[in-house]
């Protein structure tokens, strides 16, 4: 999955308060510790089953699964599938303006746990309206928290040098994971098993427990985290509020005809939404870049981080399909009795977060034992090998797929085995990029480059949205092996350009 560390996840510093300790780091590490792990929770819990719900009662769903779900095609299921996740990280960068212009970290993320424990609650009752405006709610309160709570573990340290300060993270990171291996399990369980609103209200609960610990949790947190750091003037409000006026107007208008000539459908918010999840990076990026007040130097820089950006975008293409593309073969063709035990499909949404925790220290290791040894890997090497692990996922993925034709069901230890590559990939690729960008991020753009890096995200699920809405079938073996293809391609090219990159990368390594 990808990390939730943002801008200060690249710092040190030493633990604020004194007293009390969670597992030798500042109490307030706890509270958001266990913040981040409901989140998590409900997110993850809710995102096991919508694939799932979207197709259900429909001709893609697996037989004798449960009905009661939205029975969409599976292109159109994928495409709302991706459309959401890239919200959820486009968001990210508006959640980072609130928290440092206008709330708060503290505030706003109280704020975006309210929001998204209404979402997955609007997501419990029954109707399609009240769906999608659910899952509106869960990705604009996911945008907001995702911004601001590393932002605030970030605050109970200070200063450069606490060797701690890593470690509070990894602590951090922890707790994502087992909110996400937890919550197939429970919320994947009874929504699939019992019934998908009752799962979605599942996802409300954990969202609630999270907020009230938060809460009654806040005293332990640094006092920086109540301050706006850069609060908006009279003026800049003014302004901010009048563009938000104005386009909500337009948007109202254009939609408003639209559905009053009998137009509309789900098309035409897919599409546009899709659309601006690619103008939006490729934008940001080129205004970054033409930057007359950028050094030469780090102009070179952000043309070596275009490279890691396409890289990045092209690997979470593929990656973030474990939830769509991967979920509907899990329950439509994979065997779900393993020695006489049945378990839901959606289970198989815990593998991954099983994988990072097992195997994130694994390589955390390695690559100190290659640095102590003189033969630390490169950021360039680490990210050409990320691009050729998760393409070899894909075509190992072909073969299953294969398999599984004229009702035959095949063995879980496939998408088992495939979600163990995908995970190596992803360790290979996230953390690195996450360091890479504060280390190649031009100082005026220091805190929003993380921004940067979580659209790469939503760059690449947007290419999954509109090919799903130009009506691919993700799950055709000639497009997993062109997708294959174009992550092992990418690679190579990475790879073979290594030097180029390297020269533009400047002192970064």
């Amino acid at each position: 999955m990808a990390s939730s560390l943002t801008k200060d996840a690249a710092q040190q510093g030493t633990p604020v308060n004194g007293g009390k300790t969670f597992f030798g780091h500042p109490r307030g590490l706890a509270t958001l510790f266990m913040t981040e792990m409901w989140e998590r929770f409900s997110f993850y819990g809710m995102r096991a089953l919508l694939i799932l719900y979207l197709i259900s009662g429909g001709p893609d769903a697996g037989s004798g699964s449960q009905g009661g779900g939205l029975a969409m095609k599976m292109t159109t299921a994928s495409a709302i599938y991706a459309v959401y996740l890239a919200m959820v990280y486009l968001l990210a960068m508006p959640g980072g303006w609130f928290g440092d212009r206008v709330w708060g970290p503290r505030k706003t993320v109280a704020v975006a746990a309210g929001v998204i424990m209404v979402g997955h609650l609007t997501l419990a009752v029954p109707g399609q309206a009240m769906f999608f405006v659910g899952l509106a709610l869960v990705a604009a309160g996911s945008g907001l928290l995702k911004a601001n709570i590393s932002t605030m573990v970030g605050h109970l340290y200070d200063g450069p040098q606490d060797p701690r300060r890593d470690g509070g993270f990894t602590v951090f990171y922890m707790g994502i994971n087992l909110g996400a291996f937890a919550a197939p399990l429970v919320i994947g369980t009874v929504g699939q098993s019992v019934n998908w609103h009752l799962g979605f209200a599942l996802a409300a609960v954990g969202m609630a427990l999270g907020l009230v610990q938060f809460l009654i949790g806040t005293r332990h947190l640094s006092p920086k985290s109540s301050v706006v750091p850069k609060p908006l003037v009279a003026e800049e409000r003014a302004m901010w509020l009048r563009k938000g006026l104005i386009w909500t107007a337009i948007a109202a208008v254009f939609y408003g005809v639209v559905i009053a000539t009998g137009h509309f459908t789900l098309n035409w918010a897919l599409i546009p939404i899709s659309l601006l999840g690619l103008i939006i990076p490729i934008s940001v990026l080129v205004r970054i870049k033409r930057d007359k007040d950028l050094s030469e130097s780090e102009q070179t820089k952000v043309s070596g981080y275009i490279w890691f950006f396409v890289a990045a975008a092209v690997f979470w293409m593929i990656y973030d399909q474990g939830g769509s593309t991967m979920s509907a073969f899990a329950d439509k063709k994979t065997n779900g009795d393993v020695l006489g035990f049945n378990f839901p499909s959606s289970w198989f949404q815990s593998v991954n977060p099983l994988w990072v925790m097992a195997l994130a220290p694994v390589f955390a290791w390695l690559w100190m034992w290659l640095t102590r040894r003189g033969r630390e890997t490169s950021t360039t090497v680490k990210f050409a090998m990320a691009m050729v692990i998760i393409g070899a996922s894909f075509f190992v993925f072909i073969v299953p797929m294969g398999m599984a034709t004229h009702g035959t069901k095949v063995s879980p230890m496939w998408l088992i085995s495939i979600y163990m590559i995908q995970t190596i990939g992803e360790l290979c690729l996230s953390p690195v990029g996450l360091s890479v960008t504060t280390k190649m991020a031009p100082a005026k753009y220091a805190s929003q480059m993380m921004g940067v890096w979580f659209l790469a995200v939503t760059a690449g699920d947007c290419i999954t949205s509109l090919l799903s809405i130009g009506g691919v079938d993700l799950s055709g073996i000639p497009v997993l092996a062109l997708e294959a293809g174009l992550a092992v391609l990418a690679g190579v090219a990475v790879y073979a350009y290594r030097k180029k990159i390297v020269a533009l990368m400047g002192d970064v390594r």
